[in-house]
């Protein structure tokens, strides 16, 4: 889930009702911040309504490859001034610092529960969007900053050849024509990096051969549609309280 912020458009209206519904539904929270001492209302606000949720959470200082330990032992002062929390930890996410520290924490507050699916069951995601999300999982580290986070990946068909190989085209969907440029590449070298890569995770999920084809297409402000949201599979999974 991305953090908690202004929406600027309605793909962000949507992340935020989604991060807004699904905290409360969770057994452990964790509250991830910066080494600062600087607390702005924003995360004073977050900090309240967790308070009164009845949740544990566990405050994660995180980047603390970028802060003295002075700088740590302030932050962790002014959090402490804030809310009451069930851990603080400071961990570097980047360089994987504390990162098992975070992970047995989380285990201890969970509480036992019913197995609600298979021990060899990883996610509850059909094999279609885990493939779409790997494409855009490559694509974003291929790009990086050159464009913004507004690219969206369909699959268009996904089909098995009964030789095992799975054939599977997708559609990569971005904003712009000079997005589109970027994304392909000079002479498609981006483009056939983000596929190769994409393919071979892929490979290792459907444990069998990948034919993948990926089109790119444009479709100016897609994040500010409705319809093309739906389409591309940002829908409603929550019925409204009101």
């Amino acid at each position: 889930m991305p953090g908690v912020h202004k929406a600027k458009n309605k793909l962000g209206e949507f992340m935020m009702k989604e991060v807004r519904e699904t905290v409360p539904e969770g057994d452990v929270i964790l509250f991830v911040v910066e080494p600062s001492d600087f607390i702005g209302t924003n995360d004073r606000e977050i900090a309240e309504k967790l308070s009164g949720m009845g949740k544990p959470v566990i405050l994660v200082i995180n980047k603390i490859d970028l802060a003295d330990k002075e700088m740590l032992k302030k932050a962790e002062e002014a959090w402490s001034e804030v809310m009451h929390f069930d851990k603080i930890l400071k961990v570097s996410a980047l360089r994987s610092v504390h990162t098992s520290k975070l992970i047995d924490a989380i285990f201890r507050l969970l509480p036992e529960g019913p197995l609600y699916y298979d021990e060899d069951t990883l996610t509850d995601q059909p094999m279609r969007q885990l493939v779409a999300e790997m494409i855009r999982e490559k694509a974003l580290r291929s790009i990086e900053d050159e464009i913004p986070h507004g690219i969206a990946v369909t699959i268009e068909s996904m089909t098995q050849r009964k030789n095992g190989l799975w054939d599977i085209e997708a559609s990569l969907i971005c904003e712009k024509e000079s997005h589109k440029g970027i994304i392909i590449g000079k002479g498609g070298r981006m483009l056939k990096k983000i596929g190769a890569q994409a393919r071979e995770d892929a490979e290792k999920m459907l444990e069998n051969q990948v034919n993948l084809r990926i089109l790119v297409k444009v479709r100016p402000d897609w994040r500010d549609s409705e319809v093309l949201l739906k389409n591309f599979g940002y829908q409603e999974t929550r019925k409204d309280s009101d």
